[in-house]
């Protein structure tokens, strides 16, 4: 492994988080850039060693379904973190509170009374085709009026600096144990860093967590009982699940750990007998979580569990039919749906956007595919795009039958010359790509994670950075400027 050289450090046409264009560490990054120039190529060699050392020992695995075997992996991490001053993040953390806000007001008038159709802001054919509105969920009120109670939004930063809203993830957003795993691990490799205080901690996310889901009992005044319901061990995310519930002492359940009696209320069973449930954290899709309700096959719901909620005996997080606004489609309304329920300006723009449902967005769409990134409405993960520039002539031409046959189900971006950030690599420091996910809580109030969950396409080159396609991922420190 070769020593950190900043002056063979270029990311040409990318805005870099770390080094200017002029070559310089950013004034937030100046300590974290002199300490790595500063190790010879066998200290490096060590911290990376250290890291990956760590990870094993810390059990920190994901799986990847594609691979066939099923078998969990380690994470995938990058010693080199990615640093975002506080001022700035003190902007986009108020910009990802009100874009939550005015998505769950967005939610819950689609299941009542639907006055942003109505009034022309939100076309009706759009939630006629929505693969995600559950009609099963019409007229239900959750606790505070929040549908999407844990919401991880991704962002990317442009070459101009500016960070856009990639997309939103409300239904089942995942990966915020890395965050915090990821700051352990640094922690260990970097101590000397954190001794100035300006590195902002992440560390009370899951008591944000439990206070946010102890809010929404149905039986306030009691210490509840949350559970978080998981497809089991084998799901991608088991890792977290597993974590999550352990940082928070409450117990992991699958679905036939659960029953919903005849008073409507959810018991968890026990060795002792039954035991009253108040709120499940529940990672299983809204079509596999009852039985009763929606895919009458599924073993990994509840059965009447739809029924308890409704009658408002158990809270669910996320709640049932979330994901209505968890569409790539939707997400060109958000900054009208901003502006209709808050009567404000959007603080976080979106990403230009054209739905190939409106004929001349199509037209535009289909006569450059080669240039754009399309998407379809409802999937993740980074799968079923096409990212034009890096596509062959076959690929365009698949994707072009796919919206002439159903335009609603597609929408398109330019492509974006994502920001870089130093990620070590065999011959020292290259750039790499990455986004940034943060995670925002609402209940009672709203609270938005320090920083977030960074991913880092690992590939030269590669703008997927998701870790189910070789991707991977880093600290995310925020930096008070203004500290000792």
């Amino acid at each position: 492994m070769s020593k950190v050289n900043w002056e063979d450090y270029a990311s040409k046409g990318f805005f870099d988080e770390l080094i200017t264009a002029s070559g310089q560490a950013r004034p937030e990054a100046a300590m974290l850039c002199q300490y790595l120039a500063d190790l010879d190529a066998r200290e490096l060699s060590e911290h990376k060693t250290a890291a990956e050392v760590a990870i094993q020992l810390m059990g920190i695995t994901f799986t990847v379904y594609t691979e066939g075997n099923m078998i969990d992996r380690a994470w995938p991490f990058d010693i080199v973190p990615r640093i975002i001053p506080l001022a700035e993040w003190q902007k986009t953390e108020a910009g990802l509170k009100q874009r939550v806000q005015a998505l769950n007001m967005f939610i819950d008038d689609l299941y009542h009374d639907q006055k942003v159709i109505k009034d022309k802001v939100f076309p009706a054919e759009i939630l006629a085709k929505s693969v995600n509105f559950r009609p099963q969920c019409v007229g239900v009120h959750p606790p505070h009026n929040v549908w999407a109670h844990i919401c991880g939004s991704d962002l990317v930063r442009d070459s101009d600096g500016t960070l856009y809203v990639l997309e939103d993830n409300l239904r089942i957003p995942s990966g915020v144990s890395y965050m915090l795993e990821n700051r352990n691990v640094t922690k260990r490799v970097l101590p000397d860093l954190f001794a100035t205080g300006r590195i902002q901690p992440v560390d009370d996310y899951t008591s944000q967590l439990y206070d946010m889901l102890a809010s929404m009992s149905p039986r306030p005044g009691d210490d509840p009982c949350i559970v978080i319901l998981t497809p089991g061990i084998y799901n991608s995310a088991y890792y977290e699940h597993a974590y999550l519930a352990q940082q928070m002492g409450v117990e992991v359940v699958e679905g036939s750990d659960l029953v919903v009696g005849d008073d409507d209320c959810v018991y968890m069973r026990r060795i002792d007998g039954l035991s009253r449930v108040d709120v499940i954290y529940r990672r299983v899709d809204d079509l596999f979580i009852d039985p009763e309700v929606f895919n009458p096959d599924s073993a990994l719901g509840v059965k009447g569990l739809m029924r308890a909620w409704r009658k408002g005996t158990v809270a669910l997080a996320n709640a049932p039919g979330a994901g209505v606004a968890d569409d790539k489609v939707v997400y060109a309304f958000v900054p009208a749906i901003i502006k209709y329920y808050l009567d404000q300006e959007p603080l976080l723009p979106n990403v230009p956007s054209y739905l190939c449902m409106f004929d001349d967005d199509r037209k535009y769409v289909l006569e450059n595919l080669d240039k754009l990134v399309v998407k379809p409405a409802n999937e993740s993960g980074g799968y079923g795009m096409l990212i034009g520039p890096h596509s062959t002539k076959k690929e365009q031409d698949k994707f072009a039958e796919l919206i002439k046959a159903d335009p609603r189900n597609y929408m398109a971006q330019p492509t974006l010359a994502l920001s870089t950030s130093p990620t070590l690599c065999e011959n020292g420091v290259e750039p790499r790509h990455v986004d940034l996910r943060p995670f925002i809580l609402s209940g009672e109030t709203s609270w938005v994670t320090t920083g977030g969950l960074t991913r880092v396409a690992l590939t030269k080159g590669s703008l997927v950075v998701n870790s189910s396609q070789g991707g991977g991922s880093k600290d995310t420190w925020i930096v008070d400027m203004a500290g000792n």
